[in-house]
């Protein structure tokens, strides 16, 4: 039944019949982001929260996330906590527990932002169809 599943690393996931690099930032960014901004928490268990596998999209989204970060870091409180960052049909996804409308609309907004720029380098770009993949890359 599952016969053409191959196996999942950090960087690839492998099928008989495609090969698919996912983008995950790099240790670096991730440790900068979660030093500097105490809503992330790795160490919770997965069941928690799914920041332990680290942010699941390119470099490119670094700056993009930053930014959000420091606009919604003054307007949480301590119990305020994001459960996951990714990538999702081409645009980033920004997981967060229970919080204000303010926050929630600079959300959106990064996400809107994420589909013009590249999730790779940073670069301007827009969302293509790499076969039957959405993905936001210049390059």
């Amino acid at each position: 039944m599952f016969s053409n599943i191959g196996y999942v690393t950090r960087q690839k996931y492998v099928t008989k019949q495609i090969i698919c690099i996912y983008n995950y930032m790099n240790k670096e960014n991730d440790e900068k982001l979660f030093k500097r901004f105490k809503f992330f928490r790795p160490d919770l268990p997965i069941t928690d929260s799914l920041m332990a596998f680290g942010f699941e999209c390119g470099d490119g989204w670094f700056n993009l996330i930053w930014d959000l970060c420091e606009k919604i870091e003054p307007l949480v409180d301590k119990d305020f906590n994001v459960f996951q960052v990714k990538e999702k049909f081409g645009g980033l996804r920004f997981y967060v527990s229970s919080t204000t409308d303010e926050v929630f609309n600079l959300i959106e907004e990064a996400e809107g932002k994420s589909y013009k720029i590249c999730e790779k380098c940073g670069k301007p770009s827009k969302v293509i169809n790499k076969n039957g993949w959405l993905t936001t890359k210049c390059c």
